[in-house]
């Protein structure tokens, strides 16, 4: 069994919403460019409006000097690209599926 690339998404959404909800974040770093957490990140400046407060939400992704286009965050968010070489450091190349 692989693991669920929607599942994740799902759990940074729910997480963040609740978080934003309960107050206990001013700002959201989202180390993705996945344009499927843009509802999400709709949703956090809403519950900000709502509660009266400022709440910036930022996508943080690795720039890749090989790639000629320029890859863009969140739809949304304020763009915090990092070298890739960074983002190469950080890569966990354990495999947590359970054994069968």
């Amino acid at each position: 069994m692989v693991g669920n690339e929607k599942g994740v998404d799902a759990r940074i959404t729910i997480d963040t919403i609740r978080l934003a909800l309960k107050k206990k974040y001013d700002v959201a770093l989202i180390f993705s460019q996945d344009q499927d957490l843009s509802e999400a990140v709709e949703e956090i400046k809403e519950i900000g409006k709502e509660q009266g407060r400022w709440i910036k939400v930022a996508s943080a992704f690795p720039k890749n000097p090989d790639i000629k286009h320029f890859k863009q965050g969140i739809e949304k968010t304020e763009w915090v690209p990092f070298e890739k070489e960074l983002y190469d450091t950080c890569i966990d190349k354990r495999d947590y599926r359970p054994k069968e």
